[in-house]
């Protein structure tokens, strides 16, 4: 059983819209929609790891960040535990850095059925304060 800790960065403009990226057709979770972020490195926090991984993914420089919400969820051949981290001020333009495509979307039309099951309590958290 894989264990997992992902740190997570929920991008939000002054417009309260969102920037997602979509999941490569060859990763898990295949397609989907996502908040950027990635796997927590041994010698990270949660937060230095969603630093790293924003500049990695979209190629911004998080100046601050709260924790939003952490969760843990069971897939069949994995444990992850996922730090949600919103991120409203920071410097660059996101983008694909990766080759993924992205886009803002306004907070009140994120749809929980297309991110992966984990982002559900998190997606109805973040429409239930748009």
């Amino acid at each position: 059983m894989k264990i997992l800790n992902i740190a997570v960065g929920i991008i939000r403009n002054s417009q309260g819209e969102i920037f997602i990226t979509q999941r490569a057709a060859d990763a898990h979770m295949a397609n989907k929609l996502e908040f950027p972020g990635g796997k927590i490195e041994e010698s990270e926090t949660p937060e230095q790891a969603m630093v790293r991984e924003l500049q990695e993914e979209v190629g911004i420089t998080a100046h601050s960040a709260t924790l939003f919400d952490k969760l843990e969820y069971q897939f069949p051949d994995r444990h992850v535990t996922l730090w949600f981290w919103l991120v409203e001020s920071w410097e660059g333009e996101p983008w694909g850095k990766e080759g993924q495509p992205g886009r803002w979307i306004a907070q009140k039309d994120l749809l929980a059925d297309a991110f992966p099951p984990a982002n559900e309590p998190v997606i109805a958290k973040l429409i239930a304060e748009a």
